[in-house]
């Protein structure tokens, strides 16, 4: 993979994240909804502007917890200002996080790595990384861009790197232009 493909979208670029069009393409709802249920902590890697962190929060009600990781301040902040004043603020806890490291308070029922693990330099060390902080009988829903970013072999050697860690794969849900698997503790 080149160096293009591990390089992080730019805060710049966050608004381009919450457009109609990609709400019609990929609507957090009806993508989360099936593996979210009240009360759950989830993790949200790669956060970015929280185009699925809000949906998430709401989900998971007032009685869960989204921990909305990202590496740039300016992705957290973007979602800070999303959720000022609103009941959210009590769900959403936002962490920086480094490129080789990620620390989340707890172990979480569910992660979404959504369109960022092929900008993941170390994917084995992402892998055993979330391995830790899922809970045993969690699950993590891994969705990656077709065609110009990951190629159909790559998500392959993606997905192998999941299984070496000692995940279970199986098929995520169908969405257009994306790669997706549902992984769980083996």
């Amino acid at each position: 993979m080149t160096e293009e493909r591990t390089r992080v979208c730019p805060v710049e670029r966050a608004n381009s994240f919450d457009s109609k069009i990609r709400r019609w393409l990929q609507d957090p709802q009806k993508i989360l909804s099936p593996y979210i249920k009240e009360g759950m902590k989830v993790l949200d890697v790669g956060c970015g502007p929280g185009y699925f962190s809000v949906e998430l929060a709401k989900l998971v009600d007032k009685n869960g917890k989204v921990f909305s990781v990202d590496m740039q301040e300016g992705m957290l902040q973007i979602i800070r200002n999303k959720i000022n004043g609103t009941s959210l603020e009590g769900i959403i806890k936002l962490i920086k996080c480094e490129q080789d490291e990620i620390i989340v308070p707890e172990k979480v029922d569910f992660i979404l790595a959504f369109y960022m693990v092929h900008e993941v330099p170390d994917k084995d060390k992402f892998f055993s990384t979330m391995k830790n902080i899922l809970d045993e009988k969690g699950a993590l829903l891994i969705v990656e861009p077709k065609f110009f970013h990951v190629t159909k072999k790559e998500f392959a050697v993606t997905i192998g790197k999941a299984e070496a860690a000692g995940f279970k794969v199986t098929q995520g849900p169908k969405l257009a232009f994306s790669f997706s698997a549902i992984l769980k503790n083996a």
